[in-house]
């Protein structure tokens, strides 16, 4: 047999390998590249902090608290003043001093979009036929020229989330989300790094995001601590109590 001819076949199985391949095959891999399901489940808490590169040189400090099932609080300090987003499971609300309120916000459908998937504890490819979503294996694609394998994670809102997973690993290295809002759709990329463990599971400690089509503006968060099982209070996420009668803001 020629050799070209040898390897030219030998890439033809492995790419036919590849595509044999189905999306709950993929899902169930990349839930073990990332410590399996039990070790997973097991984290019932999560505390994230880091520092967040702004455009211009700007940098700030974030924090992010995750409870199960589905609680998250999320913060961002620059000069003494703090901007938060919490969602308690049922409602989202806010606080955005650099936009000059200082007040607590209720928040809208379309603003939760973001903060709804953060919310999501074990991420959307998790027990994913239970929370109403499908996925689908769309193939090869490339990350920086790179190999990656795309799947395709349509959300119970009809949101799509696409995950570039390393066909070596299985860990997602890319994320791009495209959001059906009034008409209009939001798309955002995010790029992830620098996988650490932490009890057991594998957590990316650089993240790297923004507008798709404008590189030049995203923002880069180094996670310098990610604590889990910490001691959390659902009262740490729920709806101050002068928004208890409010409308959510637009």
């Amino acid at each position: 047999m020629r050799r070209d001819f040898a390897v030219s076949l030998s890439c033809l199985c492995l790419g036919l390998a590849a595509w044999s391949q189905t999306a709950d095959e993929l899902v169930q891999k990349n839930i073990a590249a990332k410590g399996g399901l039990e070790k997973m489940q097991a984290i019932k808490t999560l505390r994230i902090t880091g520092k967040l590169a702004i455009p211009g040189g700007i940098t700030g400090i974030t924090g992010q608290d995750n409870m199960r099932p589905n609680l998250v609080r999320e913060t961002f300090s620059l000069q003494s003043m703090t901007a938060i987003q919490a969602y308690d499971g049922a409602t989202g609300w806010q606080i955005q001093p650099f936009g000059g309120r200082k007040d607590p916000q209720l928040m809208g459908d379309d603003d939760m979009r973001d903060l709804l998937m953060d919310s999501d504890f074990d991420g959307p490819m998790v027990n994913y036929k239970a929370k109403g979503n499908t996925v689908e294996f769309l193939g090869h694609d490339t990350v920086d020229g790179d190999d990656a394998l795309r799947l395709k994670v349509t959300l119970k809102n009809g949101d799509i989330v696409y995950y570039y997973l390393d066909p070596d690993t299985f860990i997602e290295i890319r994320k791009e989300t495209q959001e059906f809002i009034r008409g209009n759709v939001r798309e955002n990329t995010t790029d992830l790094g620098s996988y650490k463990a932490v009890n057991g599971v594998m957590f990316p400690f650089s993240i790297s995001f923004g507008p798709k089509n404008d590189p030049s503006s995203w923002q880069t968060e180094t996670v310098e601590k990610i604590e889990a099982n910490v001691p959390m209070d659902a009262s740490e996420f729920a709806v101050p109590a002068s928004l208890k009668n409010a409308s959510p803001s637009k």
